[in-house]
């Protein structure tokens, strides 16, 4: 497995900690949007916001990626959607950079996602049989995850 580095510049190891996800099969574009809406909050409101997200209770808003998307009812949001399996698999993030911050012995309370980032991994190329012997491509962009949190 090749080494890997962080997108994050000035890391400082006595008052960041850091996580990553890398080459999971979630959509890049989701992911992205998840990433805005939790980056400067604390590790346990964004827990619960991806709770809620998960249980339909609360949208992520779609900024960037919005064509088509319908509108929610969520104050202050426009077009947004109910990412479930990015919203578990950013849980499984916070999660690994609260035992990293425990470690370093850092106060769980004070910590503030300070940066998270999202780029599109390995795209595996497959085809999927068509009528007639044709065949169309089937690609998966996997997607790496990279949380940074700061003690406040």
């Amino acid at each position: 497995m090749g080494r890997f580095g962080y997108a994050f510049q000035n890391y400082d190891t006595t008052k960041h900690v850091r996580s990553s996800l890398r080459e999971k099969d979630i959509s890049h574009k989701h992911a992205r949007e998840v990433a805005v809406a939790i980056k400067g909050l604390s590790i346990e409101k964004a827990r619960d916001y991806l709770q809620a997200v998960i249980n339909k209770e609360r949208a992520i808003a779609f900024r960037r990626f919005n064509n088509q998307v319908g509108h929610r009812t969520d104050p202050g949001m426009m077009s947004g959607r109910y990412p479930q399996k990015t919203a578990k698999e950013f849980i499984k993030v916070l999660d690994n950079l609260e035992s990293n911050a425990e470690y370093k012995g850092m106060d769980l309370d004070r910590l503030k996602i300070v940066n998270a980032t999202v780029h599109k991994g390995v795209i595996v190329k497959r085809f999927t049989p068509r009528a007639m012997g044709r065949a169309s491509p089937k690609n998966n962009v996997l997607t790496h995850v990279e949380l940074v949190a700061q003690e406040v």
